[in-house]
């Protein structure tokens, strides 16, 4: 049974801005997080990156490489390499978009369908594990203040 990490309380009105680098915070736990989710997923050969990736493709089958690094808010470049992966263990294909020839769409291929139906169990796990760290209303409160933060720095 993994730890029960130590509750720390956000005050309703903090009085000053917290102390420290936003960015170390959210990397830092953004590794331990990743961690969590690779342990569980790498039974089932796959990183949550990946998982994710396929996960995305499911819901936006078609969409092009373009489009998906905009939605995930990478580059195209560090998108197509994390893809190549999944292309080569024919998870996903690559079409050519029958508007425009010159742009790639994506789909999740029956292959990538079973890997992800598969490794949905691991997924939930890993999501149960980081509920029990938190708590039920801290892990509320942590997906909307970063949803929040996503919206107000950008995201579309």
């Amino acid at each position: 049974m993994p730890k029960r990490a130590p509750k720390h309380r956000v005050p309703e009105q903090p009085s000053e801005p917290p102390r420290g680098c936003t960015c170390l915070r959210l990397r830092k736990a953004s590794r331990r997080v990743t961690q969590i989710y690779d342990q569980h997923l790498t039974p089932y050969g796959l990183t949550i990156t990946q998982y994710s990736l396929l996960a995305h493709l499911k819901a936006l089958d078609g969409i092009g490489v373009g489009q998906l690094a905009e939605k995930l808010v990478m580059d195209q470049t560090t998108l197509s390499r994390t893809l190549r992966p999944l292309q080569l263990r024919s998870l996903i294909a690559l079409a050519s978009d029958p508007r425009d020839r010159r742009n790639r769409n994506l789909h999740l291929t029956d292959a990538g369908r079973d890997a992800l139906a598969k490794a949905r169990p691991a997924w939930d796990a890993a999501q149960r594990q980081i509920n029990h760290a938190l708590g039920t209303a801290e892990h509320v409160h942590l997906a909307a203040a970063l949803d929040s933060m996503l919206t107000a720095l950008g995201e579309t």
